[in-house]
């Protein structure tokens, strides 16, 4: 059914509701003398899915009155990313298993008289539908017309069935609106991308320096555990910041720089570096190519210079140049995540990069390890189809950097024009709440309304919920098992994460839902394996291991093939650019027609009466995915405006007053936020944890409280080289009256 207009419907219309209890932890792990009992209890191995550092660990049951129960998730003492230790996150993921408002059926959208509406559906009636839909689009337009959004462990099962179809069109959100400039511009620099893990050596550095990266706030398990043991070691921390972070605190430096100009200060530190001989002379000459180049490019960049752009003084950064130098090699100025800015994202980590190498930190103890993984072997199954078109010709001539699909470029060809041979005319949404996701909602919903079919895979019934035609609910990884977690490290591992109690209510897991709907298209042979287990079991025997034995110990390490972590000792190495060598001087971006090194260029400043949006993390929170959940919830149930004190007395605000806030093209936020007073935001931003303000009804712990800044991001400077969306262009000023009433 093809409707002009797709209605936004609330999951709540339908009638599958939940109570909230008024003390949800006693609600959700009993009273504590019932668990006392270690001996009786249960474990199951498992990797967390709160975010996506994956640590593996241990999920422990309970029998109560005859039923297994999930009581409690500690890490396991074998894994890498955990070290045995959770984050909050980590602990409280237990809270996603119990929370009532999760979905509990599949759902059909339907309309009478006009009015859409959802409808409970069985599962059957749900995948019959979606196989039938997905086929006729296929028909009428080609299957490279339908595009697939995933930022979950599921999304690989999906995008099995979808290419098999015969699209490519899968992206990660997480790759144009996080990372991407990151990979980008180390690839140019080093041959070589920084994945995730980041193979930072945090645990042996002398020298760490945060260059808007919140280490402590973003809770990125192995990397606070490295950076706390760092401190008690003895080494320096430069954190350069607007704000008086958490790891500020932690700092022997804080440099409050002007937002936005952030290169400036990295050339500064560069000149310094350079023209003063600080530089690893002997790393240098042997591994990099274009440093006379770049020491001419860097010549009138002087401290003094900066000083009038970033207003960090010139004997800071100085001290700060030589305190890197002082620790050098083993001194990382860290490349960060969610480096999506000012739309020259991948130049400025093209600086981070490049200011590491004349460091000699990249391959060297205390700065860049060499991470290893292993690929697991595929069960065999039929060749895709070859597709006639790809991600890429969504937006022809443009991005050819880029090496992941651009969700945000998928999204914009999804709006019809005259120009395009076909837009997309279906997605496939696992995973990832694309309302709060991409940038611009208006431009979001745009995409939404010219979708012939949507389908929505989540545990939640969150923003993006409601603009779907099907919605599928997924288990929760307590509930499931999923694919083997194999992301590089120190020492290659693989983590198991297996079902530690049946799905509640009508949920399924993501790897029974795509062979249900590739056996439903006609496409089963793709789908090798009765059971998943089936599949799991034959990879790990390909490694001498085995589902049982995993079963048991969670982790497997495996020796690494070469003595190689630290790669760049005195011995020869090529690298994989264009000239073998570290580019200081980048030959793959001249080619494309740009920089070649990175330059400064001045920012558009916020407008009288208005201040800089800049919006970050919270220790207890992985943005919307953890705001409902009952055991972080109690941590921080809402967020609050960073304000400093002279803006606030300007405004006549007050500590905890509710107030709306504008941004520069009038979009005013749905709710309001409290004010927080502090001296640690400067006079030109304020500050707000993201992922709060939700407008999902269902959600009843997240709905409406605090302020959404992602409602607040119109203004979206793309990044010409790889098409990463710089969020951090966007002011607002402040109502203190309601505009809503």
């Amino acid at each position: 059914m093809k409707t002009n207009r797709r209605e936004f419907i609330k999951i709540s219309s339908i009638g599958a509701g939940g109570i909230i209890l008024s003390s949800p932890l006693i609600n959700l792990l009993g009273k504590p003398e019932e668990h006392k009992d270690e001996k009786r209890a249960k474990r199951y191995p498992t990797y967390c899915e709160v975010c996506f550092w994956k640590c593996a660990g241990w999920v422990y049951t309970n029998e109560e009155k005859g039923e297994e129960k999930i009581w409690k998730i500690i890490g396991n003492e074998d894994d890498l990313h955990s070290n045995g230790r959770f984050c909050p996150r980590g602990t409280g993921g237990v809270g996603m298993y119990y929370d009532e408002d999760r979905l509990k059926t599949p759902l059909i959208r339907v309309e009478k008289d006009g009015v859409q509406s959802f409808k409970e559906a069985t599962w059957d009636e749900a995948l019959d539908l979606i196989a039938k839909r997905l086929k006729e689009v296929a028909k009428e337009y080609t299957p490279e017309c339908i595009a697939m959004f995933s930022h979950g462990s599921g999304g690989k099962f999906f995008s099995n069935v979808l290419k098999a179809m015969g699209s490519v069109s899968i992206s990660a959100p997480s790759y144009a609106q996080c990372r991407g400039p990151r990979e980008v511009a180390f690839i140019a620099t080093y041959g070589k991308g920084i994945g995730s893990p980041e193979p930072t050596d945090i645990k042996n550095t002398k020298c760490l320096v945060l260059i808007g990266s919140h280490i402590g706030e973003n809770m990125h398990n192995g990397q606070v555990q490295e950076m706390s043991d760092a401190i008690d070691d003895g080494a320096s921390i430069i954190t350069v910041d607007p704000r008086y972070s958490t790891a500020a605190s932690k700092s022997k430096f804080w440099l409050p720089i002007k937002p936005a100009t952030d290169i400036a200060l990295l050339l500064a530190w560069m000149h310094v570096i350079i023209n003063e001989e600080l530089y690893d002379k002997e790393y240098v000459e042997k591994y990099t190519f274009g440093f006379e180049q770049l020491k001419a490019h860097v010549k009138s960049k002087t401290p003094e210079w900066a000083y009038t752009i970033t207003k960090i003084k010139p004997d800071v950064i100085r001290k700060t140049a030589h305190e890197m130098a002082s620790a050098s090699p083993a001194v990382i100025i860290h490349p960060g995540r969610h480096v999506t800015w000012y739309g020259d994202d991948t130049q400025r980590l093209r600086a981070v990069a490049i200011l590491n190498a004349l460091l000699g930190s990249w391959g060297r103890r205390g700065g860049f390890y060499n991470p290893e993984g292993i690929k697991l072997k595929k069960m065999p199954r039929p060749d895709y189809p070859k597709p006639k078109r790809t991600w890429r010709d969504a937006h022809p001539d443009q991005y050819r950097l880029a090496g992941l699909a651009l969700s945000s470029g998928m999204c914009d060809a999804t709006i019809p024009s005259p120009d395009k041979d076909c837009s997309y005319k279906a997605w496939i949404i696992n995973g990832t709440n694309l309302i709060t996701t991409l940038p611009d909602q208006k431009n979001t919903i745009e995409a939404l309304n010219n979708l012939e079919f949507v389908v929505v895979i989540d545990t939640m019934p969150v923003d993006i919920t409601g603009y779907a035609d099907v919605v599928l609910p997924e288990c929760t990884y307590l509930e499931r098992y999923d694919m083997l977690r194999t992301s590089k490290h120190r020492e290659p591992s693989i983590a198991l994460r297996m079902p530690a109690a049946k799905p509640k209510y009508n949920s399924k897991p993501a790897w029974w839902m795509a062979k249900e709907l590739a056996n439903k298209m006609g496409l089963g042979d793709y789908v090798p394996y009765e059971k998943v287990e089936e599949m799991l079991d034959w990879q790990l025997k390909e490694y001498g291991s085995s589902l049982k034995e995993m079963q048991k110990i969670g982790v497997k390490k495996i020796d690494r093939k070469y003595d190689d972590l630290y790669l760049l000792n005195g011995q020869e190495y090529e690298f994989k650019t264009n000239t073998g060598k570290i580019e200081l001087y980048s030959t793959a971006l001249e080619r494309e027609g740009f920089d070649a090194m990175p330059n400064y260029t001045a920012h558009p400043e916020p407008p009288a009466d208005f201040y800089r949006l800049n919006y970050g993390r919270a220790p207890m929170h992985t943005f919307t995915r953890t705001v409902n959940n009952p055991n972080l919830s109690d941590l921080m149930e809402e967020n609050k405006l960073w304000v400093n004190p002279k803006v606030a007395k300007k405004y006549d605000l007050e500590k905890d007053q509710e107030i709306w806030l504008e941004n520069q093209d009038g979009i005013v936020s749905s709710f309001a936020i409290k004010v927080r007073i502090t001296q640690r935001i400067g006079m030109d931003s304020v500050y707000m944890v993201h992922g709060f303000g939700g407008t999902a009804n269902k959600l009843k712990r997240a709905y409406g409280r605090g302020g959404a800044d992602s409602e607040l991001i119109t203004n979206v400077m793309h990044d010409p080289i790889m098409g990463g969306t710089g969020m951090r262009g966007n002011f607002v000023k402040f109502i203190k009256n309601n505009p809503h009433v």
